[in-house]
């Protein structure tokens, strides 16, 4: 898959997420994060995302944060949970 971003195209490999199998989408991270492009699982019926809210640890009761199932190309598409705001 070929991603196109401020005039900067990057190679990626098509990829799907192997909770859901739900293709991977390119997302540009936020330059402080240190990440380029990342494929991101934005499925909200995926078993990963669904009730990650409940999975966090020591966070606060009224916070929405949950987990996104992800990939770094940058580093051999390595999985990671992406934290994200769940519904």
């Amino acid at each position: 898959m070929k991603h196109t971003y401020a005039g900067v195209t990057t190679e990626l490999e098509d990829r799907v997420c192997p909770h859901c199998n739900t293709p991977l989408e390119p997302w540009v991270a936020p330059p402080q994060s240190g990440w380029g492009v990342i494929l991101v699982c934005n499925n909200n019926d995926c078993p990963h995302y669904d009730g990650s809210d409940d999975d966090i640890t020591n966070k606060r009761d009224d916070s929405n944060l949950g987990c996104r199932y992800a990939e770094n190309p940058d580093n051999g598409y390595k999985p990671f949970n992406l934290l994200a705001v769940c519904r």
